[in-house]
């Protein structure tokens, strides 16, 4: 998450997105006032300027709207331009489940995605209450239960959706691609059961972004 009151602007960083190669980007042209959650070299340096800060949620890296509050004020998340990167479910399930297999943290996620191959892991209740409780639009409700974002990126049409970002920074930036898996396709893990199951659970964000399996 980056709260930028200079180019007033909030990037929520919803996880598997390609949100770390964003905030990456737009580090690289931080104003010294920026607020910064997450792991990128200059959020690790400015995370004591948020230790003592009132808000409604948690304080990290893949923050929502909802729980920012308090160090954002309910008028400027509704006045700065937020915007967010989105990814096809079927991809970003792959990728989350290879990024959980990485991991050495306990949780039940962990655990299960390195217990079980990637069928039995999409086929968890566990896996998906998960999904289903936290769809894209989640991530951009603020805490009054209003959806707010002036910019969702598909990271399939990058550059045609960043539009209006550029627009409002004055600049474009370049993306690198980091945290990189090392995996074939996302279809060679699908069954059509399993596809047909992702396509159940992220119904909305299928529709509402134009995703397809193909």
């Amino acid at each position: 998450m980056i709260l930028s009151h200079g180019r007033q602007y909030i990037f929520i960083h919803i996880p598997k997105t390609g949100g770390t190669s964003m905030a990456l980007a737009l580090e690289a042209r931080a104003m010294k006032d920026d607020l910064m959650l997450g792991d990128t070299p200059k959020a690790k340096r400015r995370r004591s300027r948020v230790s003592d800060s009132q808000a409604a949620g948690r304080l990290w890296k893949h923050s929502t709207l909802a729980d920012i509050d308090g160090l954002a004020t309910p008028a400027q998340i509704t006045e700065y331009f937020t915007f967010t990167l989105v990814r096809n479910p079927w991809d970003r399930v792959v990728s989350y489940y290879h990024w959980l297999r990485d991991q050495n943290f306990d949780h039940p996620a962990v655990r299960l995605a390195k217990s079980h191959d990637f069928s039995g892991f999409i086929n968890h209740p566990h896996t998906q209450i998960s999904l289903k409780s936290a769809p894209y639009a989640f991530y951009m409700t603020d805490l009054r239960g209003r959806e707010q974002c002036n910019c969702y990126i598909r990271l399939e049409h990058f550059e045609k959706d960043a539009q209006p970002l550029w627009d409002h920074l004055g600049f474009k930036l370049e993306l690198g691609h980091v945290n990189r898996s090392n995996r074939v396709g996302y279809h060679r893990y699908y069954t059509d059961a399993d596809a047909a199951l992702v396509h159940d659970i992220c119904a909305d964000d299928i529709a509402r972004f134009g995703y397809s399996y193909d």
